[in-house]
């Protein structure tokens, strides 16, 4: 959507920090910009729901607490005493959005909330790699103006970006709430008296025909935001006549959207999302609302507080190791997918991909939330090597027993006053000096709680590269067309001082090729299936660490066909010699059900969910035992693996 550059779904690169904001004062103030177009001054595509959208979303934010006079609504109909109104025309709508920067301070919270049509136009700033940007369309949008090479008085994503960075990188909260689209897939007929569909086809702007769909990314927004979409980007958004009333339109997702805001005061936006999504399921289009950014799991507007629920469907969990969960993690019990208080607790007794079942129903149960994920697993570990005569008493104490006969997932050695951690072969530092893991305790760690952090991190790690690799389809297949087409580009970089220097000039980087400290890995992602892909890129270093690399901060990751992205990363100057992995990863899109985020299964430590090392129990039941020792498997995969192997050698 907008907000981000790229195609379709705007990719975030950066990683999002909260040390750059500044003391919040006493009190922080929620500003709102409201915009709803229900009548075009020169396209013949007036809608209803607009107007009445913007006025429910004012009463909302009013019975939250948002004073009237922080609101502006432009808009053509009714809107509460003591709001500021405009008209929903360009002009009209930047002016708003200066004005509301401009009075806002770190701490605050802005809202800008648009209803009506959506639509694409050519790219004219190229972050879209040549493709569309997509536009929101004004009251006084016209159509394609080849003197200016766009859509005259459209809001592009451009301006919408340009707009929210000031304020985010000033420590200003943003939420952006769309009820329009800019798809023309992804729809059925809903016949007679049915709804209406929040979209005007390129076509009917005279766009250009000969503008290709193209891939491209730029730099994302960096910041406490959320942003929630109608639908998904293949889908179209539809407003419908509220139990039949012709003279009272509704934007399906505002109607639902603010029933939860109005009704759960203490959620999360993402509590609020599911329950909006929940509540739509049953409407006569297929309509999936999204949701993406750092602030999804935070409370609303600051208030409360509310962990991510998962939905209860006939008796199970709609929700598996694809989320985060695994066996034996405890979860609370609720009747809502927002609030409300817990009627029990239940644990996960048994995962598959996207469902668990549950120890114990309770009458009303209708959504469970993770109290406590699972335990780590247990690794089987050779007996300790003395490699010299060192002094390693406290080492050796912090180590658990040893795992009896191999073979052995790792061996401790001890060497130059350090516990190294070798491989399954035992062979220390295969890639030079440092290549073998190091534990190494951090401040205020004694022995054991180092080793027991490093063994955790090691057991989750070693068994879902293990599991990944056995039960994943190729994502290259040579009798097939492949999931994912994907590119690595190396920058090459030199230390500075205790840091990297600026990259030089990106060169093709081969399957088994060669980086050294400081590069820079741009890998560029393009879905080249015929089916929605949910894709995660995550990076297993040296230290048994996994890394999510894309997405980040709950930024949404689902590719259309033909969709891509492009992501970096930069290898740490003190990173020893040794061989890493990317593992880029592409689950088919469930298109009536969440994204698959599998950024969970990085380290415990990093995990919104805990871990998922439990990854391996399924993952195992997707292998057919005959075809698994051919290396292969006679079953679908559940998803596609691309692994780009690393080696990384001493700078010159």
């Amino acid at each position: 959507m907008i907000w981000y550059h790229s195609p379709l779904r705007y990719v975030c690169l950066a990683t999002f920090g909260m040390a750059a904001l500044a003391a919040q004062p006493v009190r922080a103030e929620v500003r709102a910009v409201l915009v709803g177009v229900g009548d075009y001054l020169y396209l013949d595509a007036d809608l209803r729901g607009p107007p009445q959208d913007v006025d429910l979303m004012a009463q909302t934010l009013m019975a939250r607490g948002v004073a009237a006079g922080q609101i502006t609504a432009l808009t053509t109909g009714q809107v509460p005493e003591g709001v500021a109104t405009g008209l929903p025309q360009k002009a009209g709508i930047m002016a708003a959005l200066a004005d509301v920067a401009a009075q806002s301070a770190p701490g605050d919270t802005v809202v800008f909330y648009f209803s009506g049509h959506g639509s694409q136009a050519p790219d004219t700033s190229g972050d879209e790699g040549g493709g569309y940007d997509e536009i929101l369309l004004p009251a006084d949008a016209t159509g394609w103006k080849g003197a200016i090479g766009a859509v005259e008085n459209a809001l592009v994503d451009d301006e919408l970006a340009a707009w929210a960075q000031p304020l985010l990188a000033r420590g200003v909260k943003v939420v952006g709430i769309v009820d329009a689209c800019h798809s023309a897939t992804g729809f059925r007929a809903l016949g007679d008296g049915g709804g209406v569909a929040r979209y005007i086809p390129p076509e009917m702007l005279g766009l250009p025909e000969d503008t290709p769909q193209g891939q491209g990314g730029a730099d994302g927004l960096e910041g406490e935001f959320v942003f929630l979409y109608s639908s998904q980007s293949d889908q179209r958004s539809f407003e419908y006549p509220l139990g039949g009333d012709q003279a009272l339109w509704h934007g399906e997702f505002t109607l639902r959207l603010t029933q939860v805001l109005r009704d759960a005061p203490a959620a999360s936006w993402a509590q609020v999302l599911a329950a909006a999504t929940e509540a739509m399921a049953q409407g006569p289009a297929r309509q999936q609302p999204e949701g993406e950014g750092p602030l999804l799991d935070a409370p609303v507007f600051g208030q409360g507080a509310g962990g991510l629920r998962f939905a209860i469907r006939d008796g199970k969990l709609a929700a598996g190791l694809l989320e985060g969960l695994e066996a034996e993690a405890e979860l609370a019990l609720y009747a809502d997918a927002a609030g409300g208080e817990a009627l029990g607790q239940a644990r996960v007794t048994q995962v598959e991909a996207r469902s668990a079942t549950l120890s114990d129903a309770i009458a009303g149960a209708a959504w469970a939330e993770v109290t406590a994920p699972a335990p780590p697993p247990d690794l089987r570990l050779g007996s300790p090597v003395l490699a010299d005569g060192g002094e390693y008493g406290a080492w050796l104490a912090a180590l658990p027993e040893s795992g009896g006969a191999g073979p052995y997932d790792l061996v401790p050695v001890l060497v130059g006053g350090e516990l190294a951690l070798a491989v399954g072969d035992g062979v220390l530092d295969p890639y030079g000096p440092g290549s073998s893991a190091r534990v190494r305790q951090a401040a205020g760690e004694s022995e054991a709680e180092a080793v027991t952090r490093v063994l955790e991190t090691a057991g989750h790690s070693l068994r879902l590269r293990q599991a990944l690799a056995a039960a994943a389809g190729s994502g290259r297949g040579l009798m097939q067309r492949p999931v994912l087409e994907v590119s690595v580009e190396r920058k090459p970089a030199q230390r500075d001082g205790q840091g990297c220097g600026k990259a030089g000039a990106g060169v093709a980087f081969e399957e088994g090729g060669t980086v050294a400290p400081c590069d820079q890995l741009w890998l560029s992602v393009r879905n080249a299936s015929s089916k929605d892909q949910d894709v995660t890129v995550l990076y297993l270093a040296q230290d048994f660490q996994i890394v999510p690399i894309w997405p980040q901060s709950r930024l949404s990751n689902r590719l259309v066909q033909g969709e891509g992205f492009r992501t970096g990363l930069q290898i740490d100057p003190d990173t020893p010699p040794g061989v890493e992995e990317v593992w880029i990863i592409a689950v088919p899109a469930d298109p009536e059900g969440p994204r698959a985020d599998l950024t969970m299964l990085a380290n415990p430590g990093q995990s919104r969910a805990g871990a998922a090392s439990d990854a391996v129990l399924w993952l195992d039941r997707q292998l057919d035992g005959d075809a698994a020792l051919r290396g292969f498997s006679a079953k679908p995969a559940p998803f596609a693996l691309l692994r780009e192997t690393v080696r990384i050698v001493p700078a010159d």
